[in-house]
């Protein structure tokens, strides 16, 4: 059984090592510095091959000492981008693998040369953006002979928004388009980090790519009106308490994913898309939202890859990679499989079940 460490015991983090320890070829230690929030996520998911350890990953010294202790194929940091250089950095000192949920560019560009040389792999930007959105327009590109434009567009939205900001709490401003999408209008805006390593790899054949945010109409005219007019942009903290305080949590979400590029085949210009939308989905008991769903799934299909295919992957690894068609093929990317529907959470919520249902698992 492969051995692997997950740092944060957080929705990401739980869901993460559950997908891992339930899957039977994993041994998984989560580790967290409050030794109680790690161990209230090993009751919740019931099942022997996950083992809970108080642990503060940015003591450079008690993570070594842990590694040391307890040896493990690769670790996973699903903790704030400001942990995940010192975490590389143990990875690389204990010769094991490496992957993370970053969205930061200049993390992500320190990962890759502490990496050089590395026999084991370094990847940085797994999830759903980057990662799985980065995974499915590299496999576009593949299909032309020239190309001109790239689109990434990604949006974690509400199933039944019912606020002015059409918007919950799942997960700046310029660049403002509509999309429709199945005959729905969305709106996109620019946001970082969602094109990854994507534009080093590619950028330089491609006359334009972008990656934007996709929300319900009207979103971007009320953040604007929060960050902008009212200056919340500069007083983070503020901003933060008036959403978590106004919009509420949801576990009826919708993932959208939609990636286009255009260029040419055979001498002809045409477009080819990738369009799905990821529903919560229940897993192991309990009923996850899209967005844990899609990040945890896309982390976990690239890890199996990697540790299931040794000697394949060394070094730093970009997202691009990897083949779609061997991430959906995985029995973790299978989660963003076409097709589902927000019948699942909807007989979830009906049934009473949804609520209580995390610290019902770690009280039972």
């Amino acid at each position: 059984m492969h051995r692997v460490l997950v740092l944060g015991a957080g929705k990401i983090g739980a869901l993460i090592c559950g997908l891992l320890a339930e899957s039977g070829s994993y041994k998984v230690q989560l580790g967290d510095i409050d030794g109680a929030a790690a161990e209230a996520v090993v009751r919740a998911h019931e099942t022997r091959n996950i083992l809970a350890f108080a642990l503060d990953a940015t003591d450079a010294a008690a993570l070594a000492r842990h590694l040391a202790e307890h040896p493990v194929d690769g670790v996973v940091s699903s903790l704030p981008y400001y942990c995940n250089l010192g975490v590389a950095a143990a990875a690389r000192k204990a010769r094991i693998h490496y992957f993370d949920l970053t969205e930061d560019v200049d993390v992500t560009r320190s990962v890759r040369t502490l990496a050089a040389g590395a026999e084991q792999a370094f990847v940085p930007q797994c999830g759903l953006a980057p990662g799985f959105i980065s995974i499915a327009a590299a496999e576009l590109i593949t299909h032309f002979d020239a190309l001109r434009a790239v689109k990434l567009r990604v949006g974690a939205l509400p199933q039944h928004p019912n606020n002015v900001l059409k918007y919950s709490l799942t997960w700046s401003t310029e660049g403002l388009e509509e999309i429709e999408i199945d005959g729905t209008l969305y709106e996109a805006f620019n946001t970082s980090g969602g094109l990854g390593s994507l534009a080093a790899t590619h950028g330089a054949h491609i006359e334009t790519m972008n990656y934007k945010t996709i929300r319900y109409p009207g979103h971007c005219q009320q953040m604007r009106l929060l960050m902008n007019d009212l200056k919340l942009n500069h007083d983070r903290g503020t901003l933060k308490r008036i959403l978590e305080n106004a919009v509420p949590q949801t576990l009826q979400d919708v993932v959208i994913v939609y990636a286009a590029v255009t260029g040419t085949q055979d001498g002809q210009l045409r477009e080819e898309n990738y369009v799905n939308k990821i529903y919560p989905q229940v897993i192991a008991g309990r009923l996850w939202s899209a967005i844990q769903v899609t990040t945890a799934a896309g982390i976990t299909a690239v890890l199996d890859l990697v540790l299931e295919q040794q000697g394949r992957y060394s070094g730093f690894v970009a997202q691009e990679q990897f083949r779609l068609t061997e991430i959906l093929a995985n029995r973790f990317g299978r989660y963003y499989a076409p097709g589902g529907t927000k019948q699942v959470s909807g007989e979830v919520v009906v049934s009473g079940k949804a609520g209580h249902q995390r610290r019902q698992a770690a009280n039972g």
